[in-house]
């Protein structure tokens, strides 16, 4: 019998305050937070998307651009807002 994974949790805030929270701001346990788009919206996702091909695709995007180095704490996603919410839309349905 399978299950259902809830979504993507959306916060918007300032960039700096983002990621300054986002040490502070309860993450789910399973879930992590990623920050992505322009604006660096801090999104919280289900680890279970870190296995989906086309997450790692956007996690080798991330490792092309910036490295491993975020020292902020926060996973950068190199993407758009609309991409990121299609893909995780995408996964949650699967």
């Amino acid at each position: 019998m399978g299950f259902r994974l809830p979504g993507i949790i959306r916060r918007s805030s300032s960039f700096s305050a983002s990621r300054a929270v986002s040490k502070v701001v309860d993450v789910p346990k399973g879930y992590l937070a990623v920050y992505v788009g322009e604006k660096q919206k801090r999104f919280v996702i289900p680890i279970s998307y870190l296995n989906q091909p086309l997450f790692q695709d956007l996690l080798s995007q991330a490792e092309e651009e910036f490295g491993y180095d975020h020292p902020m704490g926060g996973l950068t996603i190199p993407c758009t807002e609309d991409l990121f919410q299609n893909i995780t839309a995408h996964l949650n349905a699967l």
